[in-house]
């Protein structure tokens, strides 16, 4: 089994999902007592909160050769917005690194989806380094046009999800937000920070709904498998 390199702790809510679902992934492929031979570098969210994603490079590419020291064969942002810098670590560190968008992008193009909705964090829903490679793919990504509801999102994502918090307050925010971007055309909702997957889930939307956390973990254990 090839061993994988997890960059976590951003948020820890949604690094403990990465844990559980690439386990028991791989332990349904193999059976037995078959599990994950893998590391986390828990980074403290507190410090890429305080610096802002714009300077987390330095943070992130330190986790990355630590893991690499260690021996993994490949690295595995568990973030979204973590991803802005992944071409740049690959390149420096001389990994592969399993990217969430490339996987998210061929699993809506394999659903036949041409226009989607894209929700996460200010930095991934305005910055082009997560639309591109949609784009790439031929997809049209639409985002929330209102100030208001990015401001809403991120927020929620900072203050209630990355701490374990869970409001049926917030979870029919993210509702109205989704529904608005469905009534603009989009066919299909890509939850684009791996805490939404924690309070947004496929019955609550009237069209296909993209975990990108499972997304990622079921390519994470085909790798390993590998």
């Amino acid at each position: 089994m090839k061993k994988v390199g997890l960059v976590g702790g951003i948020s820890w809510t949604s690094t403990q999902d990465y844990y559980r679902y690439i386990n028991e992934g791989i332990n349904q492929k193999l059976g037995g007592l078959n599990f994950a031979e893998c590391m986390i570098y828990s980074l403290n969210f507190g410090d890429i909160q305080k610096r802002g994603w714009e300077h987390a490079l330095e943070s992130l590419l330190n986790a990355c050769k630590s893991l690499k020291n260690s021996g993994a064969e490949a690295i595995v942002l568990c973030a979204n917005t973590a991803h802005l810098y992944a071409d740049q670590i690959e390149k420096e560190i001389g990994l592969p690194i399993i990217s969430i968008i490339v996987e998210t992008a061929r699993t809506v193009t394999e659903y036949g989806l041409k226009r989607v909705g894209l929700l996460g964090t200010v930095f991934t829903m305005e910055k082009d380094f997560y639309r591109k490679k949609l784009e790439e793919k031929g997809l049209t990504v639409l985002v929330p046009e209102l100030q208001e509801e990015k401001d809403t999102i991120n927020y929620i994502l900072k203050e209630e999800l990355g701490r374990g918090i869970i409001r049926n307050k917030s979870k029919e925010a993210f509702i109205t937000i989704a529904n608005n971007l469905i009534k603009r055309g989009a066919e299909g909702i890509i939850l684009g920070c791996t805490e939404i997957p924690l309070i947004i889930h496929q019955e609550d939307i009237t069209v296909p709904v993209f975990d990108t956390t499972k997304i990622h973990s079921d390519a994470i254990i085909d790798f390993a498998i590998s």
